[in-house]
């Protein structure tokens, strides 16, 4: 296999995709940190991304449709970001804690 011409194949694009996503799957499972689920989600962001710019790249006629979308996830990304930091502040300004084992004890 020629080294030269591997970035013009989808295939390989769509793999390190899937391994984002399995990263990211495995992260919001394992572990006990509010951070730490923040940045596995944002892993799933990555991966989505990057599955939307390989199907633009080798699949769509209009190479702009891909683009938009990927500058929504990136919008939307951050939004959850701030949105999600700012919620761990509150949770740890009240619990002293950001495991998410201690808040499945707060009372509703």
């Amino acid at each position: 296999m020629n080294l030269s011409h591997l970035h013009e194949q989808p295939g390989i694009y769509l793999v390190v995709a899937a391994f984002l996503l399995a990263a990211g799957i495995y992260g919001l499972i394992r572990r006990r940190t509010l951070i730490g689920m923040l940045i596995a989600g944002e892993l799933i962001f990555a991966a989505a991304s990057l599955n939307i710019m390989t199907l633009n790249r080798f699949m769509a006629p209009d190479p702009v449709v891909g683009q938009v979308f990927v500058l929504f996830i990136m919008g939307l990304a951050a939004a959850e970001v701030a949105i999600a930091l700012s919620i761990i502040i509150a949770v740890y300004r009240n619990y002293r804690s950001i495991y998410s084992k201690d808040l499945s004890e707060m009372k509703g």
